[in-house]
């Protein structure tokens, strides 16, 4: 390209390549902004400018300017610095495959940017930029920074950043970033933290965000201000630091909102302190390091799954969100650690089958965490009764343990045919299915007192009244009670009438009670 084909701006950049000196255009009105042609920017970048003088420090900087065409540098070695500001571009800057230096774009309106496979020995600079078409970075590698922060990108119903298996040396920083359209980045590296705050996807029906199996090296930040219109999903991801969501809204009515199946984070992950979702939480399978915390967020899922946590792992789980969540909270065959709640915030719907906890942070009695318990829609599960027991047994509270298998017990018998539930209904009259050991002495001392009483003041008879022993009603009572005393009253003596109505009474009594404190006796052994 020969100078006199060059206009003005388009000299002064052409003369000011070799110095890397701006070029600003920047002060007359939008409509007159003068024009550079794209062929004129991409010769210059690919070295058909004026030699550098030694020492020298090229570079193209270019500001307030129409760029026209389209700035093709597909697999092309851009050595230079780029940086363009407030610039509008006719096309689609098309950089796949390249190998750049740095490239930063600061207030642009571009209609897309295509650099998949595209190299970035430094930043990728779009801040402030308008994007009126798709961001493609699939397969790109960054050394620096991805800096997308102020940035609006439309490209409503299709992928508007495509970033799949994205390599990033830096952070990426996504700031108050508007996306209209997909945001897909499944299968990226990411060695610094990947910072969302103040963000805004909106893909309503489909994925405002899939980060599917990615990996971060430091945090992955969501917070304050985030929000997204359908799903997000970060399932398969790797954090090494920590997720936080803090005061982010979350919108996917009547699907899952957040999508982190089996992910492992090695410190906090935390969904509180005013997060709002409004569509289900699906956490199923993952591994937080330290605290998975709820705290003060809003959860609503009317009529499904607000809260799913199955087989999640975590040293500290806090339930304590602003309200109950509306909708299922499902956490079978999770391990929670320490769980934070109260009762003020435990849901209509609370599945806890198989689910174990090292501890429970609000001492709350076993009446009151039972209330816990039977939330399930699940119906009666004995494993859940047998976990909370266990819990009260290692504080050394062994009453409200026992008043927890006590209950199992209860619940149980709701289960069984109606033969044996009448059997079951008299071991917890007897001795609360060996819970209440205490009750069979009570039963005996008032039985005792009866049939005392009564053959005190209506002895029986005596068999052979010659050797009869002298009668104790006492005594005589206690042998037809216990079937294994033998203080000869029984068979020396034999009632009549009403007594002896009562004396079978009696004895069927005492065998009863045997048999109740048999089984409750046994079933106490066979829990140790």
């Amino acid at each position: 390209m020969r100078p006199g084909e060059l206009n003005d701006t388009e000299s002064q950049l052409w003369n000011s390549f070799a110095t890397g000196a701006p070029v600003d255009a920047r002060g007359g009105p939008p409509a007159a902004r003068p024009a550079v042609r794209a062929e004129v920017v991409a010769a210059l970048l690919l070295g058909a400018g004026d030699d550098v003088a030694p020492g020298g420090r090229p570079g193209l900087r270019l500001a307030g300017v129409r760029v026209t065409g389209r700035l093709d540098l597909r697999f092309a070695e851009v050595a230079v610095p780029v940086r363009l500001e407030e610039c509008v571009f006719d096309d689609v800057p098309s950089l796949g495959g390249a190998r750049c230096r740095e490239l930063v774009l600061c207030g642009c309106v571009v209609p897309g940017l295509a650099a998949g496979t595209a190299q970035f020995d430094g930043r990728l600079v779009l801040s402030r930029c308008r994007l009126t078409g798709p961001l493609v970075l699939t397969g790109s590698q960054i050394h620096g920074d991805l800096d997308l922060r102020d940035t609006a990108i439309a490209a409503p119903g299709t992928e508007a950043v495509s970033a799949v298996r994205l390599v990033a040396g830096g952070d990426v920083l996504c700031g108050n970033l508007d996306v209209r359209g997909g945001f897909r980045l499944s299968g990226a590296a990411v060695a610094g933290e990947f910072d969302l705050a103040g963000a805004s996807l909106r893909n309503p029906g489909g994925h405002a965000l899939d980060a599917y199996h990615v990996q971060i090296d430091e945090d992955f930040t969501f917070h304050p201000g985030f929000s997204s219109e359908g799903r997000v999903i970060l399932s398969g991801a790797t954090v090494a630091a920590g997720i936080g969501f803090c005061g982010a809204l979350l919108s996917n009515p009547g699907d899952v909102a957040l999508e982190a199946v089996d992910v492992t984070v090695a410190r906090n992950f935390d969904l509180g302190r005013g997060l709002t979702v409004d569509g289900g939480v699906k956490l199923d399978g993952s591994n937080v390091g330290t605290q998975l915390s709820f705290l003060d967020a809003v959860l609503s899922n009317p009529g499904g799954t607000a809260l799913s946590l199955r087989l999640a792992q975590a040293r500290e789980t806090d339930l304590r969100t602003r309200r109950p969540a509306d909708g299922t909270v499902d956490a079978r065959n999770a391990r929670l650690g320490t769980v934070h709640d109260t009762p003020a915030c435990w849901p209509a719907d609370l599945r806890l089958a198989e689910a174990t906890y090292d501890a429970l942070s609000s001492p709350l009695t076993a009446a009151e965490r039972l209330d816990w318990l039977r939330r399930s829609s699940d119906g009666y599960l004995p494993q859940p009764y047998e976990q909370l027991a266990a819990t009260y047994q290692r504080l050394g509270h062994d009453d409200e343990a026992r008043t927890v298998l006590l209950a199992k017990q209860r619940e149980r018998r709701g289960m069984l045919p109606p033969h044996t539930r009448l059997w079951a209904y008299v071991q917890d009259a007897a001795v609360g299915y060996g819970y209440r050991p205490l009750r069979a002495g009570l039963w005996l001392m008032a039985l005792l007192a009866c049939g005392s009483l009564f053959f005190g003041a209506r002895p029986p008879v005596p068999v052979e009244p010659e050797t009869a022993p002298r009668f104790q009603a006492v005594f005589y009572t206690l042998d037809l009670l216990v079937p294994v005393t033998a203080f000869g009253q029984e068979t020396a003596f034999v009632a009549r009438g009403t007594g002896q109505w009562l004396a079978y009474a009696l004895t069927a009594a005492g065998w009863i009670l045997a048999t109740a404190v048999a089984a409750g006796v046994s079933r106490g052994i066979s829990r140790q």
